[in-house]
């Protein structure tokens, strides 16, 4: 009996040696795991990162050349109505040098012309211009 008592008991050491080796090696390799997820997971982050950055940057250049198209857009709408402006102004000024010389001229019409009469109806009409 003390020998089977002493067999069991080097029975049990054996089988907890065993475990603890056993346990030991599920220990390392859930390390292993562990540290292979981890690098997983930065990698990922990293890819993630570098997505973010990148859609921020297209997003950043997306919307600066929007944003210039439009400014030049507006500046040659702009520029067009300046020179419809401009136009209308010289058709207007020229309807006006028009009118005054018609005016001009049927007052030269009505007076009798003479050198005197003639300086001051240009000054006059220089006054008006």
């Amino acid at each position: 009996p003390l020998m089977r008592a002493i067999e069991a008991r080097q029975k049990q050491i054996a089988d907890g040696l065993a475990a603890g080796e056993e346990g030991r090696q599920s220990l390392s390799r859930a390390e292993k795991q562990i540290a292979t997820m981890l690098s997983e997971a930065k990698t990922r982050a990293s890819d993630i990162v570098a997505q973010g950055e990148k859609l921020k940057s297209e997003t950043v250049d997306r919307a600066r050349n929007e944003a210039k198209t439009e400014g030049e857009r507006i500046i040659a709408a702009a520029k067009a109505e300046i020179e419809q402006e401009v136009a209308r102004a010289k058709e207007a000024l020229r309807n006006q040098v028009a009118a005054l010389a018609v005016a001009g001229a049927g007052q030269i019409l009505k007076r009798e012309v003479d050198a005197k009469a003639h300086a001051e109806l240009l000054a006059a009409l220089q006054k008006q211009l």
